[in-house]
């Protein structure tokens, strides 16, 4: 892709205590397709995955001993259209889900959870409102005029 010298986002990277397990819920409940992984003595430390709807990836780093795992401040997104009955599928599946989607008030309806690290999550559906601004911000602006 030509970029002409702007910008583009690659990837996030998400640090995590076990790899295999990371892999079991991005992969294997989520459905991103595995792309490239890497094992250390015969340990899995790293892997790139694919977000099944588009060209979005992530990847999974084994974290160090004393590193701490935790994301306080940082939620991934994830968008699929037909959000509840993608939910359902993984409580069938026996995953606990923190927040069961409903409609947010800035126009987009929204699940949350967490992987098996902690990392918090958001399931979300935001259709022809994803590139608009949202509705807080549209009462913010009435507000002032």
């Amino acid at each position: 892709m030509d970029t002409e010298g702007k910008l583009t986002f690659n990837h996030a990277m998400i640090y995590v205590k076990d790899v295999d397990r990371g892999l079991r819920f991005y992969r294997d409940l989520l459905g991103f397709k595995l792309i490239e992984d890497f094992r250390y003595e015969g340990t899995q430390v790293y892997a790139r995955l694919r977000a099944p709807g588009g060209d979005g990836t992530i990847a999974l780093h084994q974290a160090g001993p004393a590193v701490s795992v935790s994301s306080e401040g940082l939620r991934l997104y994830f968008e699929v259209r037909d959000l509840d009955n993608f939910c359902r599928k993984l409580q069938k599946r026996g995953f606990y889900i923190t927040q069961l989607p409903r409609m947010m008030p800035w126009g987009w309806r929204h699940a949350y959870l967490n992987d098996p690290d902690g990392h918090e999550i958001s399931l979300y559906w935001a259709g022809e409102n994803r590139m608009k601004k949202t509705v807080m911000e549209a009462a913010r602006k009435a507000a002032r005029t």
